[in-house]
C-alpha cells in the first residue's frame, strides 16, 4: 500500500454520510472549531444522499473535500474512500451524528504522539441525553464473551470480570484504559499501522467492520487505547438499535463474519451455530415483545368493554325484559366496533388524549348507532337507552382507564398534564428570540419559553447559565436548548453530563440555522425541529388522508363503467385506483423533485396526482417549499380542491 502521510497534516478526519444533511452540518460546526489548533483535513463521503447534503456541503464547508458516491456502497467501503486521500499522520473515522469538544482533536492528536505503540485510540461518548454510551470501551467478542452478552449475563452482573467483557463495564468510565475494540462512531488510527494491516474490511456492510479493525491493530503488536480525557455526543448509540429485530440479525451475522475470519474454522463453526441459535431466540423474543407491548392493552380495553356492555343487559332483564340472540351475537359487538373505529379515525386514541376529541368522537358513534338502529326491523330493536348507555359506559371507561394509567406513572389524575411544554433557551438576546421562533413554529401547546443568558444578561432572563440546575427544578422545564453561538459544544457536553435530573430533553441550535438537533430517549434516533410539519405528520392527518383515499377510490371503482367512457388510459386509471385502494399509491403526494428534503417530509406513498397539477416550471427550492407548506397547511380539504379539479389526470402512468 502506498504512504502518503503529508508531514503539514496531523489528523485525516474521515466522515460517511447518509441522508443526514442536519445532523452533518452540526457535526462539521463542532468539527471546524475544534480543528483550529491542529493540522488538519476533513473528508466527507457522501453516500448518495438525496436530502440536500451535498448542496449544504458546497454553501457552508466548501473547503470540506467531498467524494460523491453514485449509491450507497455502505460504512467500510466509504471509510476506505476517503481514507485512501487521506494525508494526516493519524486518520480519525467520525460519524455524523456526533458533535466534539473544542478540545478533543487537539487532545486526541496529542495523546497519539505521546506513545508510537498506540494504533488505535477512542474516547468517552454520551447520548443525547448526556448518559455515558457502554460502546466508548469494548473487549474482543470471543464466543464465551458473546455467549455472556446475548443471553443477557454481561448487563445483569456488570462489574464482574467474567461476565462483563463485552462493554468492559467493570472498568471506570472516566479512567484510561487499554481495551479490544473501538467504536467506528469515533476512531482515530495512525495511519502508518493501516499502511501495515489493511483497511476496513468491506465484508462487512454496516456492523463489525469496527471490531475485525480494532483486532487486527492488536494482532499487529499496537494498543487500542479508551480515552475518557475528553467526551464526544453521540446521538445513535447502539442502544438506539437493540430494539430493532432488524438489528439483531444484521449485527450478530457480522459478528459470524468476524469468527470465521479470526477464530479458526471449528471455532468458527460451534460459534456460528450459538449465534445463529441465539440470533433467533433473540428476535422471537423481540417480536413477542412487541406484540405483547402494542395487544396487551387492546385486548385489555376491549375484554373489558365487551363485559361492560354485556353486563349493562342486566339491567333490562331483572325487569323481564329479554334482548334477542342478534343483539348478544352481533348487535352489541357491532355497536363496539363502530365507537371504536370512529375513535380510531377522529384519533380520540392519539396522545395527548384530549376530552373535546373524545366526546365529539362518542357523539358521532352514537348518532351512527341509532341511525342505524332506525332501520333495523322492529323486533331488533331492543332499546335506545341501551345504547346511550353504553355510549356512557364506553367513554366514561377510557377516560377512567387513562386518568389510572396516568396516575400510577406518577403523572397525577390529569389526562392532559404533559400536553403543554415548558423550554429553557440558553443563549444570547438575539439567539433566544431566533430560537424562540423556530420552537413556536414547531409546537402548538406551549406553556412558557424562558430565556437564561449565557454572560451578559438582558432584560428577559430569568438568570445566567452558572444556576441552570436549579433553574430547571423550579421552573419545571421539560426541555433546555443550548445555542452553540453563545457556549462552546465542551461547555454544553459538560452541562449535559452533571444535570442530573430525570426527564429533562437537551437540544443544541446551531448558529445561523434553521433547525435544532437533540434526542429524547436513548431508544430514539436523534430529531430535528426545522418546520413546522405537524399538520400532516400527526397520526390524525395521516388516517384521515388514507380514508380519503380509500373512499375515493372505492367510489371511483363502483363508477368505473361510467367513467370509463372520460378517459383515454382505461387501464392506467383502474391500476391507479386498484393501487390507491390497497395503500399502494395515494391520490395526492409530494411535487417530486430529486434534491427533495425526504428525511423532513412525512413518509407518503407515491402520488397519482401531485401538488405540481397546480403549478407551472418550480425549480428544485421552490418544488422543496411547496411540499413543506403541503405539510405545514395540510386539511382534508386540499387534497379533496386538487382531486375535484384534475380528476381527469388520474388515468396517468405512476410507477
Amino acid at each position: 500500500m502506498t504512504n502518503n502521510i503529508s508531514p503539514e497534516i496531523d489528523l485525516s478526519i474521515i466522515i460517511v454520510n447518509y441522508n443526514v444533511e442536519y445532523f452533518l452540518e452540526q457535526c462539521l460546526n463542532s468539527v471546524m472549531l475544534a480543528a483550529k489548533n491542529v493540522n488538519s483535513e476533513v473528508i466527507v463521503v457522501d453516500n448518495n444522499s438525496s436530502d440536500g447534503s451535498i448542496e449544504m456541503l458546497k454553501a457552508k464547508f466548501p473547503k470540506v473535500q467531498v467524494i460523491q458516491n453514485s449509491e450507497n456502497v455502505g460504512f467500510s467501503k466509504a471509510n476506505n474512500q476517503g481514507i485512501k486521500i487521506g494525508k494526516g499522520k493519524y486518520i480519525l473515522l467520525l460519524n455524523p451524528d456526533t458533535v466534539i469538544d473544542e478540545q478533543t482533536l487537539t487532545k486526541i492528536t496529542y495523546r497519539m504522539n505521546a506513545d508510537d505503540q498506540i494504533g488505535g485510540l477512542g474516547v468517552r461518548m454520551v447520548d443525547g441525553k448526556g448518559v455515558f454510551l457502554p460502546e466508548s470501551k469494548r473487549g474482543l467478542p470471543t464466543p464465551l464473551v458473546a455467549f455472556y452478552k446475548i443471553f443477557g449475563l454481561s448487563s445483569i452482573f456488570k462489574k464482574s470480570k467474567r461476565f462483563g467483557r463485552y462493554h468492559l463495564s467493570y472498568l471506570d468510565e472516566f479512567e484510561e484504559n487499554e481495551i479490544d475494540i473501538l467504536s467506528g462512531a469515533f476512531m482515530c488510527m495512525r495511519k502508518e499501522v493501516l499502511d501495515k494491516i489493511g483497511l476496513l474490511d468491506e465484508a462487512f456492510f454496516m456492523y463489525g467492520e469496527d471490531i475485525d479493525l480494532s483486532y487486527r491493530i492488536q494482532k499487529a503488536g499496537y494498543k487500542n487505547i479508551y480515552f475518557p480525557q475528553t467526551t464526544i455526543i453521540h446521538y445513535k448509540g447502539e442502544s438506539t438499535k437493540k430494539s430493532s429485530v432488524n438489528y439483531v440479525f444484521v449485527f450478530y451475522r457480522a459478528m459470524i463474519i468476524f469468527a470465521k475470519k479470526h477464530f479458526g474454522q471449528k471455532n468458527a463453526f460451534l460459534f456460528s451455530t450459538a449465534i445463529n441459535t441465539a440470533i433467533y431466540l433473540r428476535a422471537a423474543l423481540a417480536i413477542s415483545k412487541r406484540l405483547i407491548s402494542f395487544l396487551a392493552p387492546i385486548l385489555f380495553n376491549t375484554t373489558v368493554l365487551l363485559c361492560g356492555l354485556f353486563a349493562l343487559t342486566n339491567q333490562w332483564r331483572i325487569r323481564n325484559i329479554s334482548f334477542p340472540d342478534e343483539a348478544y351475537y352481533f348487535l352489541i359487538p357491532g355497536y363496539f366496533v363502530i365507537w371504536s373505529l370512529n375513535y380510531l379515525i377522529l384519533g380520540a386514541f392519539d396522545e395527548p388524549i384530549k376530552l373535546i376529541k373524545q366526546c365529539k368522537a362518542i357523539i358521532i358513534g352514537t348518532i351512527i348507532i341509532l341511525v342505524f338502529y332506525a332501520l333495523l326491523p322492529k323486533d331488533l330493536q331492543f332499546s335506545r337507552l341501551y345504547i346511550l348507555l353504553g355510549a356512557l359506559w364506553y367513554f366514561s371507561w377510557l377516560i377512567l382507564n387513562k386518568a389510572l394509567l396516568n396516575l400510577f406513572s406518577g403523572k397525577g389524575l390529569s389526562l392532559n398534564r404533559s400536553t403543554k411544554r415548558r423550554f429553557l433557551v440558553v443563549g444570547d438576546e438575539n439567539e433566544f428570540h431566533r430560537v424562540k421562533g423556530i420552537i413556536e413554529q414547531n409546537f402548538q401547546s406551549i406553556d412558557v419559553i424562558h430565556p437564561l443568558a449565557t454572560s451578559e444578561s438582558f432584560k428577559e432572563s430569568i438568570g445566567d447559565i452558572r444556576q441552570i440546575e436549579q433553574i430547571i427544578q423550579d421552573k419545571k422545564i421539560d426541555e433546555v436548548i443550548f445555542c452553540a453561538k453563545n457556549i462552546p459544544a465542551g461547555k454544553i457536553i459538560e452541562l449535559m453530563t452533571v444535570i442530573k435530573i430525570s426527564d429533562i430533553d437537551f437540544k443544541i441550535a446551531q448558529p445561523d440555522a434553521q433547525f435544532i438537533i437533540g434526542s429524547n430517549s436513548i431508544d430514539a434516533a436523534g430529531e430535528m425541529y426545522v418546520l413546522n410539519i405537524n399538520a400532516l405528520n400527526n397520526p390524525g392527518s395521516l388516517r384521515s388522508k388514507r380514508l380519503l383515499d380509500a373512499s375515493v377510490s372505492f367510489l371511483f371503482l363502483l363508477l368505473y363503467p361510467l367513467l370509463f367512457i372520460g378517459y383515454n388510459k382505461k387501464i392506467n386509471l383502474l391500476y391507479n385506483l386498484v393501487d390507491v385502494l390497497f395503500a399502494k399509491k395515494t391520490l395526492v403526494g409530494f411535487c417530486e423533485n430529486e434534491k427533495m428534503i425526504d428525511s423532513q417530509l412525512p413518509q407518503l406513498k407515491k402520488g397519482v396526482l401531485n401538488l405540481m397539477d397546480d403549478f407551472d416550471n418550480l425549480d428544485s427550492s421552490n418544488i422543496d417549499k411547496v411540499n413543506l407548506i403541503y405539510c405545514r397547511d395540510y386539511t382534508l380539504l386540499k387534497d379533496l380542491k386538487l382531486i375535484l379539479k384534475h380528476w381527469k389526470k388520474l388515468d396517468r402512468r405512476t410507477i
